[in-house]
């Protein structure tokens, strides 16, 4: 299990993620309380120490838009981030719209990414120490694979959903947490 807690990324990131709201799997429904905190967020502001690394501040940023359901807003903030970690974003919002081809094709950008090392061990884990769905051949996270599972969710396979959500809360917790330590050259 992740050890995300959302107060160690201080107060306004606090004030955007709310770690009980449940997972979309698709466009979900926008948070619309939080869309003029969220407009005002910027990476000076954001951060409570020294940002060495604006991508990955813009990324923590964008991941906050995504967590809350705004689509559009993290697109457009991941897709001006020219590097694996703004693709990974990125292919994630494609697969939360449903956009599942245009998912691979910035999985494909992304290659292998150092948050999917923790991604295949936490998969495992929410699995019981089985890779049921074969998302982690020869031992790699595999993406392609986690968007077809989703994929597959998205037509009505509650338990299918239920691990693909499980599964995703995960992968934004790890990918928000690595950003945010890189953002502050941890």
């Amino acid at each position: 299990m992740t050890d995300f807690s959302v107060a160690k990324y201080g107060p306004v990131f606090e004030s955007l993620i709310d770690p009980s709201r449940d997972v979309a799997m698709d466009e979900g429904f926008v948070n619309q309380d939080l869309y003029s905190a969220l407009q005002a967020t910027t990476v000076g502001n954001a951060f409570t120490d020294i940002v060495v690394d604006e991508d990955f501040a813009a990324s923590c940023i964008s991941g906050a838009w995504l967590w809350n359901d705004f689509l559009d807003e993290s697109h457009t903030i991941s897709q001006e981030i020219y590097t694996t970690t703004g693709s990974f974003w990125h292919g994630i919002m494609h697969r939360r719209e449903c956009d599942y081809s245009n998912a691979k094709y910035w999985f494909r950008k992304v290659g292998h990414h150092e948050v999917f090392d923790s991604l295949a061990q936490e998969t495992i884990r929410l699995a019981k120490g089985e890779d049921k769905y074969e998302l982690i051949p020869g031992g790699n996270w595999d993406p392609f694979a986690f968007v077809d599972l989703c994929q597959q969710a998205g037509r009505g396979d509650s338990s299918v959903l239920a691990y693909c959500q499980a599964v995703t809360r995960v992968e934004w917790e790890l990918l928000f947490d690595y950003c945010y330590k890189r953002a502050l050259g941890e």
